[in-house]
Order: C-alpha cells, then structure tokens, then sequence
C-alpha cells in the first residue's frame, strides 16, 4: 500500500513576487541539513480521512496555528522513496506570524541505544523564501509544486 501526506503549499505576494512558506524538520537527523531539506507543512492522511482534511490538520500540527481560506488542489507529488504527497494552495493570511509558530513533538530514542526518550518539536523552524530559494531547499520531489502553483497563480 502506497503511503500518502497531504499538506499546503502556502504563499503570499510580495510587491511582484510570491514566496512561500516552508518548514524546516525537527530532530537531530535534520539539524544541520538545510538544502533539499525543507518541505510545505504536510503529515500522514490517516485511514478514511479526507485528504484537504488531513492536509489542514497537519499544517496547524505543524505550526501551531490554524490555517483557513482557499485551498486550491495543486497535484500528488510521488517522492523518491515511493510516498505520495498531496497538496493544496493557499494564499497565507496576512497576520500569519513565524514567531507564533509552535510545532508539536515526537520522541524517539536518544541518542541511539541510549535507552532515552527524547522529545523534538516536528518542525524546528519556518521561513518565507522566493520562489528562486524554495527550489533549492525544498525537498527534490516536492519541487514540482512551486511550477504548478505558478500556473495556478498566472
């Protein structure tokens, strides 16, 4: 079975510009990763559950903050390792702050063969990048989005 995500590729327009938001993995295999590190806020849909569903649910997990307005459907997206991502666009509210933004957290044992549970947030950071900078740290197989979300937006 094939796994899916669904999550929004958030944007806004700066004078002739877009930028979209894009967040930054929590944890210690991501820390000091930054190019084709980052990802559109997403998580896993959950059996029987509504994929634009999933994809809200997941991004307000992931920020902290709950997201609204008008989602357009961008496309699925097959990542490298098989995974589908599904996802929507949606232009960001302007008072969207990334200092609120406050992720929830995982634990996992560490360091290894520690016997340790660590906790980490989901997402450690997020950030507005041009559309120039988002194909560079987006991960390769959601790099597609950004050319899709321009036909969507021209």
């Amino acid at each position: 079975m094939v796994i899916r995500s669904a999550g929004l590729l958030i944007h806004r327009r700066i004078s002739k510009d877009y930028e979209v938001l894009l967040v930054h993995p929590g944890g210690p295999f991501w820390a000091r990763k930054d190019e084709a590190a980052w990802s559109i806020p997403k998580g896993l849909v959950e059996t029987g559950e509504d994929e634009l569903a999933a994809a809200i649910r997941e991004t307000a997990e992931e920020l902290g903050v709950p997201v609204d307005g008008r989602f357009k459907p961008l496309g699925e997206y097959r990542q490298p390792g098989g995974k589908i991502v599904v996802a929507w666009s949606i232009e960001a509210d302007p008072v969207l702050d990334l200092k609120a933004i406050r992720s929830s957290k995982f634990e996992i044992e560490w360091p290894p063969r520690s016997g340790r549970l660590t906790s980490f947030p989901e997402v450690d950071r997020a950030g507005w990048f041009s559309l120039r900078e988002a194909a560079i740290k987006l991960l390769k197989g959601q790099r597609p989005m950004l050319a899709d979300l321009l036909t969507h937006l021209e």
